[in-house]
């Protein structure tokens, strides 16, 4: 896309011919035992799924359904409260979408300020199941968003087109697990030695795991015994649309609960 056509779509408005909103699934800190971030998930004005917003966005309409998104993103979270807490916020963004970081984030920052959401609680994900064209111009775009003082993180790891290769060519700030290397991880000897190995190359990175798919009490038990800290999934918290939702069962998944009535 050119800069002009970019700039356009910033200057004039965010047609996608489709509505937004927003669901938020929490990050739970298992160590200090406390919400973490959100993370933003697509959804429908009328709380349609992911998968139906997905389908209408044309190639053509990318850059557009980026932009939104982020808007979307930041609007719906301080609606909901964000600003009560000290969550961070994590957006997923396209980055093939992108065509300048300086120039493709003022709409971001303008809607940050307009909201008064600091830009030092903003996570920039994106996901290994999207197909890299150009790496150098992703550097760029991590290296940019480092300078201006966001996080970012990359997604579904270990499910996509790449894999190590990812993370030899961006170093993000977080990497999240895919769930396909955390289920049965309890039970499934080879999956733990792959993330036993991930976790010890990621430390020494310094890149923050986060693993994400938690669904059952032995994959939680699991990840805890490998030191990984955060946590998110649905044994801890479903998507809640428009709402930034607790920890489920009052903290029972993680001990929460009975450790507050001692």
């Amino acid at each position: 896309m050119s800069n002009v056509s970019g700039c356009k779509v910033c200057r004039d408005g965010l047609d996608l011919g489709i509505g937004l909103s927003m669901a938020f699934q929490p990050i739970f800190n298992i160590r200090t035992e406390k919400t973490w971030a959100y993370e933003a998930l697509v959804r429908g004005t009328d709380g349609q799924p992911a998968e139906d917003i997905l389908a209408a966005v044309t190639p053509g309409k990318r850059y557009a359904f980026d932009q939104a998104c982020r808007v979307a993103a930041i609007e719906k979270s301080v609606a909901a409260g964000i600003l009560q807490t000290d969550a961070r916020l994590s957006i997923n963004f396209l980055p093939n979408a992108i065509y300048s970081a300086e120039a493709c984030i003022r709409l971001t920052l303008q809607t940050a300020a307009e909201q008064g959401f600091p830009t030092s609680r903003l996570i920039f994900e994106f996901t290994e199941n999207e197909k890299m064209a150009d790496t150098s111009h992703i550097k760029n775009i991590l290296k940019s968003y480092k300078k201006m003082g966001f996080a970012t993180a990359l997604d579904d790891f270990g499910a996509g087109y790449a894999g190590l290769q990812l993370l030899a060519d961006f170093q993000t700030d977080f990497i999240k697990l895919d769930m396909a290397l955390i289920r049965n991880i309890d039970q499934d000897m080879p999956r733990r030695m792959i993330v036993e190995s991930i976790v010890k190359l990621c430390r020494r990175m310094d890149i923050t795991i986060i693993a994400e798919g938690v669904e059952t009490r032995g994959e939680l038990a699991a990840i805890r015994h490998m030191g990984i800290d955060l946590v998110q999934g649905f044994l801890l918290a479903r998507p809640a649309f428009e709402k930034l939702p607790p920890l489920d069962h009052d903290g029972d998944a993680l001990g929460w609960k009975k450790k507050a009535a001692a």
